[in-house]
């Protein structure tokens, strides 16, 4: 295709002046952009500084503060359109909130089924797949490398595999410009590989793109251009090597690394947390762990680790008591005995999890957000109180949120959100914490402060479980390892006292 004709068929883009607010709160202010066919765009910057409210207005989901000088402007096919609804179906987005509404609204589609919607362009399935249409899902699912996921249902998917069955959604519509919000977020090393190696390959496509991320490791080398967010305010823009953009989000490890002063209290009597023995899990038709062998003493830190679809989510939603164990295997948890209500384990055991920000609704306040954890709900069945109150002031000091209590979530960046999610948890002053992938989607900076806290509850004696693919991300405390491989242990051990 010659680059005049690739330049017609492909999607251009224009902002200039562009302010945004999000209730009375300022988002964007003053932001111009260009982006042109062929172009291949990093999108950086910390949490709360406008990445996605920015890539949710190239799509069209969110409107500019009207100011009589701003311009969003599309060319596509020689034409120009001041408003998105002309060339809507022509630009795909791919984030977390997405995938968190399948969990919501409890679509538990076939994989297969899911990507068809990318072909049909709606949210749900609508008819059949002509065989034609079959033949291009199918090749989608080989070129990604997830041929074995078809059939399965979307639901009972690890965190990065409905990630990538998402992917292949959006190249299913074939679209003429292609946002990508933090999805490398809980892809495993081998999976990771795949999703840079297809981004490389892009640089055969006049299809323009934008990727927003916060690590250096997911930088692809194809990128052609950088535009860096600082507190809703460009920073800078244009053209960038791979090289020099992974140099700006160099990783400093020794923030997540660094050991706490002093000895770690552990208790004297180590008690067990929670046990489970010979353990089967079934969700839907799928046998997503057996045989699972796991002892969690008081005091103790497990890091749960393995590839997507390990079965690493599940184990922690069985032991919060989301899932049931099979008959033939048992769990335990200390303090609950036959007739002994399971909400009793819950009220003391915080849970972080990326799908719980799609739970709680947009309008929420902060500070209902947060007491409700003191009882594990979702949201609360009765005005709040001032113990209620108490509980969660104190939780939102301990992460560093307490400036955020009269705001609502929809005035929450990603990131700010699961800070959140972490106070919401700690409201209920846990004695055991279940954290399954909860650094996805944050800054360096939000990454280290949130690791340097946890570490701090580790060492006053606290209990945790720790889901993660990334190293870095293991608490100083760590005082466990188990390796998840096709819902079976690969290896237990322990790594001695912190």
């Amino acid at each position: 295709m010659s680059s005049a004709r690739a330049a017609h068929s492909s999607l251009s883009l224009t902002l200039r002046r562009i302010d945004l607010d999000r209730g009375e709160r300022a988002v964007l202010r003053d932001v111009n952009w260009r982006i042109q066919p062929a172009q291949r765009w990093l999108l950086i910057g910390g949490n709360g500084a406008g990445k996605t409210q920015l890539l949710k207005l190239l799509a069209g989901s969110v409107w500019p503060k009207p100011t009589g000088s701003e311009l969003r402007r599309y060319r596509w096919r020689g034409e120009s359109f001041d408003m998105p609804a002309g060339v809507s179906e022509e630009i795909a987005y791919v984030g977390a909130e997405r995938q968190d509404r399948y969990e919501h609204y409890e679509w538990n589609f076939r994989a297969r089924e899911v990507v068809g919607t990318g072909v049909q362009r709606t949210d749900i399935p609508m008819r059949e797949l002509t065989p034609v249409e079959d033949k291009q899902v199918a090749a989608l699912f080989r070129r990604l490398g997830i041929g074995a996921l078809a059939d399965r249902r979307f639901l009972t998917l690890s965190y990065g595999e409905r990630r990538l069955v998402l992917i292949a959604r959006a190249l299913a519509s074939r679209p003429k410009l292609l946002l990508l919000d933090e999805v490398a977020n809980g892809l495993d090393a081998r999976n990771h590989a795949r999703f840079l190696a297809w981004l490389n390959r892009t640089t055969r496509s006049s299809m323009p793109w934008v990727f927003a991320s916060h690590r250096q490791e997911d930088v692809p080398d194809s990128m052609t251009h950088l535009l860096e967010l600082e507190q809703g305010t460009v920073r800078q823009s244009g053209r960038m090597r791979a090289e020099k953009a992974r140099a700006l989000l160099q990783q400093d490890t020794r923030a997540f690394h660094s050991r706490q002063s002093g000895a770690r209290r552990r208790p004297r009597k180590r008690r067990i947390v929670v046990a489970l023995r010979h353990a089967d899990v079934h969700l839907e038709e799928a046998h997503i762990l057996t045989d699972i062998n796991l002892e969690v003493r008081a005091g103790d830190c497990w890091v749960v680790h393995g590839p997507n679809g390990s079965g690493k989510s599940t184990l922690l939603r069985t032991i919060y008591g989301d899932h049931a164990v099979a008959s033939g295997g048992s769990i335990v948890r200390a303090g609950i005995a036959p007739g002994v209500a399971l909400e009793k384990f819950k009220l003391r055991t915080a849970y972080v999890a990326p799908h719980l920000q799609t739970w709680h609704a947009p309008k929420m306040p902060v500070m209902e957000v947060v007491a409700s954890g003191r009882y594990a709900s979702i949201g609360l069945n009765e005005a709040i109180t001032a113990a209620d109150r108490k509980h969660a002031e104190r939780a939102l000091r301990r992460f560093g949120m307490f400036s955020m209590r009269g705001r609502t979530l929809a005035e929450m960046s990603y990131g700010q959100a699961r800070r959140i999610l972490f106070a919401r948890a700690w409201a209920r002053e846990p004695t055991l914490a279940l954290l399954d992938e909860p650094f996805a989607g944050l800054d360096r900076a939000t990454r280290a402060d949130l690791t340097r806290r946890l570490n701090e509850w580790l060492a006053e004696g606290g209990s945790c479980v720790i889901a993660t693919h990334h190293r870095e991300e293991w608490p100083a405390h760590t005082t466990h390892v188990l390796e998840l491989n096709g819902g079976r242990v690969g290896s237990a051990r322990a790594l001695g006292e912190a």
